[in-house]
């Protein structure tokens, strides 16, 4: 391995860990107010109607299926009856379904953003760095499944780009497993990277205040206003 292989594939993802792992702390004790979505709803409700909930709901299923292309080696889905070419089909389809609904909905809100003015003035230093660094993760994910496994040949990322992302985590890492893969996928991984070192200094620490409390809260009781009692 050469030394840019290993700072590539190595000590940047370790830095950009350790930076989402401690940035985190810093802005709970430093910002706790502005641990928040920065909502602008109020400025504008068209376009945030239809992009939030397909931005958010195409998010969870690329996470989702990240976690399991990633995090799960073959041989485990395998082992449940799931065969590897079957796999391989539901992740490229439902996967290009939810990239695009979340590419889609990325664009409206980036569209509101630039073309709506009072959002536009309001949009801070860590929106400029979110939105073009977020955009260009999702459109390079999107790029590598369409040129490799949509109209390509078809590319194993589980043998590599896995294999890789699981030797981080356990600390055993294997620059040499993504070293060879197609630029696209490196390209995509590098701005994962990049994207989860800058998290802690965005909006997207609001993703960790999810109000799941509201869902076993009691409800509000509301008691109509009687008629005036005159005298």
């Amino acid at each position: 391995m050469s030394a840019v292989e290993l700072a590539l594939w190595v000590a940047l993802p370790y830095v950009c860990l350790a930076v989402f792992a401690v940035g985190h702390v810093w802005r709970y004790r430093q910002d706790q107010f502005g641990w928040t979505s920065h909502t602008s709803q109020l400025l504008e409700h068209r376009r945030l109607r239809w992009g939030s909930p397909l931005f958010h709901a195409g998010a969870f299923m690329v996470i989702a299926g990240h976690v399991v292309g990633l995090a799960v080696p073959a041989s485990w889905t395998e082992a449940v009856g799931i065969s590897e070419h079957a796999y391989h089909t539901t992740a490229v389809w439902a996967g290009s379904v939810a990239g695009v609904a979340m590419a889609a909905g990325l664009g409206m809100l980036c569209a509101r953003r630039l073309l709506t003015r009072r959002i536009r003035l309001g949009t801070d230093r860590s929106d400029k760095l979110l939105f073009p660094l977020l955009s260009a993760t999702v459109v390079l994910g999107i790029a590598a499944t369409a040129a490799h496994n949509v109209f390509g040949a078809g590319y194993d990322y589980r043998s590599t780009v896995s294999v890789w992302f699981r030797g981080l985590l356990t600390l055993q890492p294997q620059p040499e497993a993504i070293a060879d893969a197609p630029l696209l996928f490196q390209l995509h991984a590098l701005t994962a990277c990049l994207l989860f070192a800058a998290w802690p200094f965005t909006r997207l620490v609001h993703v960790w205040s999810a109000p799941v409390g509201y869902l076993a809260r009691p409800y509000l009781v509301y008691r109509r206003r009687g008629s005036r009692i005159t005298v």
